[in-house]
């Protein structure tokens, strides 16, 4: 049993002889989940939900049964995934907190509505938003979505702060346009919290005019708010942006460094052996690596020990 279910982690993860297989069964929930997605946004036109009701019904309920045997499966194989082996618990807490993981939270939102559906009553179209969370399990196999995630958690601390900023002149901004164009226009600036749907569009640049100052100084106040928007705007873009760069640059170091030490580990000068080369291929995948980017390292690293092996002034092998 043990080794079933090792097998099943390995199956899902894609690592060691599983890897083809398990790149088959992502393109197929990858391409179940976008079946899925575009059939929910027809679903919402009257006329075709009437006309193709129950293949819609076929498609829901054979999408549910897919992504909760995988949800089961990969629950109970969690276990033998090396950031939960090394838990010193046991297996029940192992899958608590797998059971907490985003990623297992969004795999349970992607069944949940469906089985919720048969013991209470939805409104359907409350039900066709919940079941457009779906599109959530393409972070699983999403290179850049699981960079982005990252980057929020690395740069939570500074983008609260940033956010709190915000927060302050949204309030600043609503109170100045308040005390300006509350006379003038008591409908639309009679109170802060109306205040405020002004300040949001201005300080997101979004901008919708339909509610505008019409005096001279609230014209005057607002194309400061404007001004200042566009660097608050441009603050919690910078975080994200260069913390994406940070990623991408901290994987490939990662990549180099293991390959450095499997040619370290090598007996034979500039090469690797199979084993070694499994262990590269599992985690470029496990990175998120291109093959080109792979090859870069790989390259990088052997023209680097060549040049270690051998003096630069006779040539000669160096013990």
């Amino acid at each position: 049993m043990d080794n079933l279910r090792k097998r099943t982690a390995l199956f899902f993860e894609g690592n060691g002889e599983y890897r083809k297989t398990g790149h088959y069964i992502d393109i197929f929930l990858i391409s179940l989940i976008m079946i899925n997605v575009v059939a929910i946004v027809l679903e919402s036109i009257a006329s075709l939900a009437q006309q193709y009701k129950h293949e819609f019904l076929i498609l829901e309920l054979g999408s549910v049964i897919i992504f909760a045997i995988e949800y089961l499966l990969r629950l109970w194989s969690c276990v033998e995934r090396a950031e939960y082996k090394s838990l010193d618990c046991g297996n029940f807490q192992r899958r608590l907190k797998y059971l907490l993981s985003p990623l297992a939270l969004i795999d349970l939102m992607a069944i949940l509505p469906t089985i919720l559906m048969m013991f209470i009553t939805f409104d359907l179209r409350f039900l066709r938003v919940l079941r457009l969370l779906r599109v959530f399990k393409l972070t699983r196999y999403s290179r850049a979505m699981q960079l982005l995630l990252q980057s929020f958690r690395d740069e939570s601390s500074s983008l609260l702060a940033a956010f709190f900023i915000m927060a302050v002149v949204l309030i600043l901004a609503s109170c100045g346009i308040y005390l300006i164009e509350h006379a003038v226009q008591p409908d639309k600036f009679g109170s802060i919290p109306d205040a405020m749907w002004w300040a949001m569009a201005t300080l997101t640049t979004v901008g919708y005019g339909d509610v505008v100052p019409v005096t001279a100084l609230g014209r005057f106040f607002g194309g400061v708010i404007t001004l200042l928007s566009m660097g608050m705007v441009a603050i919690p873009t910078g975080l994200l942006a260069s913390s994406f760069s940070e990623q991408l640059r901290k994987r490939r170091i990662m990549f180099s460094d293991a390959v450095h030490e499997c040619l370290h580990d090598g007996e034979l000068d500039g090469k690797l052996d199979d084993a070694q080369l499994e262990h590269l291929e599992n985690l470029r995948c496990k990175l998120g690596l291109s093959k080109q980017e792979a090859n870069k390292a790989v390259k990088y690293q052997l023209s680097a020990r060549t040049k270690n092996l051998y003096c630069r002034h006779c040539g000669e092998r160096q013990d």
